[in-house]
Order: structure tokens, then C-alpha cells, then sequence
């Protein structure tokens, strides 16, 4: 297993495969850094060299992915949610945000979210009243 800019690479993978392992590099993406970088399209891992992946890790240090593309991209959502945005409250309620048909495929996450919510607020409710009940009673 090669270790590369904290992510475990498996040495038999065909580069462009190993590195969609990387959370923000896709098929494409990996397909562009391998002609940029002029290696074989059936070359593994482990026929790279140490200058070869010295220059695959400096394109990689460039770009943004992993956790910096993970806390960005939960940043923009937390600013949508915060000016209130149509698409921030579809993030909120856990709908579909670009226009997909909520009708069937979404009924569940409907259910579920719906569920979560009336969960929380009639058992922090109903505990409410059921401690005060006996209290008022008492006195």
C-alpha cells in the first residue's frame, strides 16, 4: 500500500483508478493528471518511480481535495442554509436540492425526516408534561 498525502493507495491499481480513491478526483479528473503527468494508461502503482510520484504528489498538493474540498463544500452549504436561501432549506429539510422529482424517489426521506422531527418535539414535550403533571398534582 502506498501512502500518498494521507490516503492509503493499493499498488496493483492502475493509476487513473487509484486515484479516484482520493475524495474530489473522479475518472476524468484522474484521466487529465495521468496525460499531464505522461504516464501509461495501463501503468500501476507500483511501476511508478520515486520522481514520478514526487510530481504526482505535487499536482495533487495543488488541488483541492479531501477535507479542505469537504470543509468547503460544507461551508457553502452552511452559508445557503444561513441566508436562507430556497436551496438552503432544501439542505435543512434533506430534500433534493437541484430539481429532482420528490413524488417517489424522495417519499422516504420525506417519511424519515418528517419522523425525526415529530420525534423530538413531542417527546421532549410529552416528558415535559409528564414531569410536571405529578408536581401540580402534589401541591
Amino acid at each position: 500500500m502506498l501512502h500518498l498525502l494521507g490516503v492509503n493507495l493499493p499498488d496493483q491499481k492502475v493509476v487513473s483508478v487509484a486515484l479516484t480513491y482520493f475524495y474530489g478526483i473522479g475518472p476524468s479528473t484522474a484521466r487529465k493528471i495521468c496525460s499531464r503527468l505522461s504516464f501509461h494508461k495501463e501503468c500501476k502503482l507500483s511501476e511508478l518511480t520515486e520522481g514520478q510520484l514526487n510530481q504526482l504528489s505535487g499536482v495533487l498538493s495543488e488541488m483541492t481535495i479531501e477535507n479542505d474540498l469537504k470543509r468547503q463544500v460544507s461551508a457553502n452549504v452552511q452559508h445557503l442554509r444561513q441566508i436562507g436561501t430556497y436551496v438552503g432549506k432544501r439542505h435543512a429539510m434533506g430534500l433534493p436540492v437541484h430539481g429532482q422529482n420528490t413524488r417517489n424517489n424522495a417519499k422516504t426521506a420525506k417519511k424519515l425526516n418528517g419522523k425525526l422531527l415529530r420525534k423530538y418535539s413531542t417527546v421532549s414535550s410529552t416528558a415535559f408534561s409528564m414531569f410536571q403533571s405529578p408536581v401540580s398534582k402534589r401541591q
